[in-house]
C-alpha cells in the first residue's frame, strides 16, 4: 500500500468512537476520529486534492445528526472515492442494510457488535481496499504504457493482438517482414509484455477509449 494502513471512525457519540479507536489500536492501527460525516467528507475532499494517502476503511455510523451515513456514502461515490465503508448502527432496519449494501458498502454491523466482528469486518474491508488500489495502479501503468505508444504502433498491437502473422501485417502495412519484426519487438519492450498472451491480455485490458 501507499502508507501505513490507517482508518476512519464517524460517530456522532464520543463513547463509540474513543471504544472503537481502543479497540483498533491493540491490532496496530491508525485510527483518525470524526463527530460528524460532514467533518470526515471536508477532510476527504481536501485529501484528494492534495493527492495525499487516504484512509482504506470507513467505519461509518448510520444515524448521525446533519449528514447521515447512507448520504455521506453517497457523496464519496459522487467524487468516485471508493473506500470500503464498514457500517455500524443501533438502529438499523433490513430496507437500509440492502440500500447501504447495494450501494457499495462493504459490511453493515448492529450495535452492540462483539470486538472481533469489527476486527474481522475491518481487516475484510482493508484486504478489499489492498487489492482494489493494486489493480487500480495496473491499470493506471498500462495507460501509460499505451499512450507511449505511436500511432504505428498502435495499429501494429491491433494486428499483433488479432492474431495476424508478421507476413501478414507486413503485406497489409507495406513494409518488408524484417521491419515488422523490428517494430514489433519495440512495442514489446514499451508495453513490458515478454509474450505475445501477455501483450493479448494487456490489450483485453485497456479501456475502449483508448482505441
Amino acid at each position: 500500500m501507499d502508507a501505513s494502513p490507517f482508518v476512519y471512525v464517524v460517530d456522532d457519540d464520543i463513547s463509540v468512537r474513543e471504544s472503537v479507536a481502543d479497540l483498533l489500536a491493540t491490532v496496530g492501527l491508525e485510527v483518525r476520529l470524526f463527530s460528524s460525516a460532514t467533518e470526515m467528507l471536508g477532510v476527504l475532499l481536501n485529501i484528494v486534492n492534495e493527492s495525499a494517502p487516504l484512509p482504506q476503511c470507513i467505519i461509518l455510523d448510520i444515524r448521525m445528526p446533519g449528514i447521515g451515513g447512507l448520504e455521506a456514502q453517497e457523496r464519496l461515490a459522487k467524487v468516485q472515492l471508493y473506500i470500503p465503508i464498514v457500517f455500524m448502527t443501533a438502529h438499523g432496519d433490513i430496507a437500509m442494510t440492502v440500500k447501504a449494501m447495494k450501494s457499495g458498502a462493504h459490511n453493515f454491523l448492529s450495535k452492540p457488535f462483539r470486538d472481533q466482528d469489527l476486527l474481522d469486518a475491518v481487516r475484510s474491508a482493508m484486504m478489499h481496499d489492498r487489492v482494489r488500489r493494486e489493480n487500480e495502479r495496473g491499470r493506471r501503468e498500462l495507460h501509460e504504457r499505451y499512450q507511449s505508444l505511436t500511432a504505428h504502433e498502435r495499429k501494429l498491437l491491433s494486428m499483433v493482438t488479432s492474431g495476424l502473422m508478421n507476413k501478414q501485417i507486413a503485406a497489409k502495412m507495406n513494409l518488408s517482414e524484417i521491419t515488422i519484426k523490428v517494430h514489433r519487438g519495440q512495442l514489446m519492450r514499451k508495453m513490458k509484455a515478454n509474450t505475445l498472451v501477455e501483450l493479448v491480455k494487456m490489450e483485453t485490458r485497456l479501456p475502449k477509449s483508448d482505441f
